[in-house]
């Protein structure tokens, strides 16, 4: 048995009764059950319909997006998310780079890097070099001032964590930022890279060995260990190339606005729908959120 869950941006409701009924009958489902009017809403299915991307295209052109999972075990005890783009807005090294003056060659760099063009380790690498001088101070000032917060996130924390979940924020940017962000957001635990510093300035390199791809599923299946639970049972979420491992290992890897090349290899794929989405793919209706 499958769930086929249909979803939008919330700030911009463009899920229509007609949409989802007309899909539901197409595709031979049972009664469609909305978890939020206007936004979200599932139906079940006997199978994976062998035109579910010719219909995600289409969806896609009026601001809906569509998962299609199986229908056991859909409610996750582990959340891992990525950072930078994903649970906030911004890429935090861009803005370091921005403040160094080096933003738009840095931020041409982290986008190839995320598109998997570059290796993400050399990519880190010298990004990091280009801000060696800038006041260990500077990164605060970012976090008050540039760093803002990707929409539902605090819901899926709060409700995750309501119903018992475990969080952890793993990102191949720095501790510096996760710290700031896992303690505003309520995470159980972050991982991340870390920023070296020199009498106060930073010194244009990071701490070894670096977190990148292979770590994020390392840090997944470290963490799921602890806690006495499968892979399985954690979803996962982020935008980038160094992220695929993860998603892929998960029970439920979301590519959320994601890069083209890492989307074409993620089956959840979360377009238009905001951090909330990742709760409407687990089957919780909105009057099961938190916070």
């Amino acid at each position: 048995m499958f769930i086929a869950t249909l979803l939008t941006n919330p700030a911009k409701p463009a899920l229509d009764r007609a949409t989802v009924e007309a899909l539901r009958n197409a595709w031979g489902g049972g009664d469609a059950v909305w978890l939020n009017p206007g936004i979200a809403a599932e139906f079940a299915l006997g199978d994976v319909p062998a035109n579910l991307w010719e219909v995600w295209e289409g969806l896609q052109t009026i601001g809906v997006d569509l998962c299609v999972q199986g229908a056991v075990g859909r409610r996750k005890r582990l959340l891992i998310a990525d950072m930078d783009s994903t649970m906030i807005c911004q890429e935090c090294i861009d803005e370091l780079a921005d403040e160094a003056g080096v933003g738009a060659h840095v931020a041409a760099i982290t986008a190839r890097a995320m598109n998997g063009e570059l290796d993400f380790e050399d990519a880190l690498i010298e990004r990091v070099g280009l801000l060696k001088g800038l006041p260990e101070d500077v990164i605060a000032r970012v976090i008050a001032n540039r760093i803002t917060l990707m929409p539902g996130g605090q819901v899926l924390l709060d409700t995750m964590k309501a119903h018992g979940a475990h969080t952890a924020l793993v990102s191949g940017g720095f501790t510096a930022f996760t710290a700031a962000i896992a303690a505003t957001l309520g995470f159980h635990e972050h991982r991340a890279n870390t920023l070296l510093m020199q009498d106060g300035k930073l010194a244009g390199a990071v701490g070894m060995p670096i977190l990148g791809r292979a770590a994020k599923v390392e840090a997944l299946e470290e963490i799921a260990v602890r806690l006495g639970i499968a892979p399985d049972d954690a979803i996962a979420v982020g935008d980038g190339a160094n992220d695929l491992g993860m998603l892929a290992r998960a029970g439920a890897g979301v590519a959320l606005h994601a890069k083209p090349s890492v989307q074409a290899q993620c089956a959840l794929r979360v377009n238009h729908g905001d951090l909330t989405a990742l709760l409407y793919v687990q089957g919780y209706s909105q009057a099961e959120f938190a916070g």
